[in-house]
């Protein structure tokens, strides 16, 4: 049988150009999203066999909807061999203005909670086959705080953190947790930035370099590189230049604009 890869937020952007790119390979695909109907679209005019794919509703804010959807995959389908929680949302918000307090709070239920809650079904039966990957998708923006940006910024590095810490609790059972932290990508989450996007890269060849990293095991990496060599100095940046950088940058679009 064929290998098998469980997506979340599989319906566009990202998700949807990993899971192209998987089903080009010959790969079984479990694709995790709230718009069932729009994977069945894409998967019938992309042409795949029937056998080859199966779609899961839920919302990876919710908890249990995020946990039942890998229950039902490993009923239907089995235990994957890799594992990518790739939900996830990018909103501004204002800490003066109290409703981006809920804004903040639903980001890091999707872009950090979901993370565990997708991987939690399937920690257990890869430990007990002894392989797999668990791969978490972060960003570049994780690295350093950006003006208006608060919410997706930590939310990034909290789930930096947390794959890193999940490494260290699988380490030696065979099952590699590996962390992606995309540049900018060309996807409905950055369409509308009103600032400069140096190094954009288009899904396709994202999912390309995102593929052989899952493959080869790595622990981090940045795609595309040019942006790992920015993120390794906007690290060290003391903060007062950094602060000087970002001086009249456009904030982040806030949920009221969006």
């Amino acid at each position: 049988m064929s290998r098998l890869v469980f997506i979340t937020g599989a319906s566009s952007g990202i998700g949807q150009a990993l899971a192209a790119r998987y089903a080009r390979d010959g790969w079984r695909l479990a694709l995790v999203a709230r718009r069932t109907h729009e994977m069945q679209a894409w998967a019938q005019a992309l042409g795949l066999p029937r056998q080859q794919w199966e779609v899961y509703g839920a919302d990876v804010a919710d908890i249990e909807a995020a946990v039942q959807a890998g229950r039902q995959c490993l009923a239907r389908q089995g235990v994957p061999d890799v594992v990518i929680a790739n939900a996830g949302i990018s909103l501004g918000i204002d800490t003066a203005e109290r409703d981006d307090l809920d804004v903040m709070a639903h980001t890091f239920a999707i872009n950090v909670v979901g993370v565990a809650a997708t991987f939690h079904p399937f920690v257990r039966p890869m430990v007990q086959r002894g392989h797999g990957r668990l791969v978490g998708i972060a960003s570049v923006a994780g690295v350093r705080g950006l003006p208006g940006h608060g919410a997706y910024c930590a939310s990034k590095a909290a789930a930096i953190s947390y794959c890193e810490s999940l490494r260290g609790e699988l380490r030696g059972t065979g099952v590699r947790v590996v962390t992606l932290s995309p540049g900018y990508i060309a996807t409905p989450l950055t369409a509308r930035n009103r600032y400069g996007m140096p190094f954009l890269m288009q899904p396709a060849t994202f999912a390309d370099q995102a593929v052989h990293a899952i493959a080869s095991g790595v622990s981090h990496r940045v795609i595309p590189w040019q942006m790992g060599i920015a993120a390794r100095l906007l690290r060290v940046l003391p903060n007062a230049l950094f602060d000087r950088l970002l001086v009249g940058r456009p904030r982040k679009h806030r949920h009221t604009q969006n």
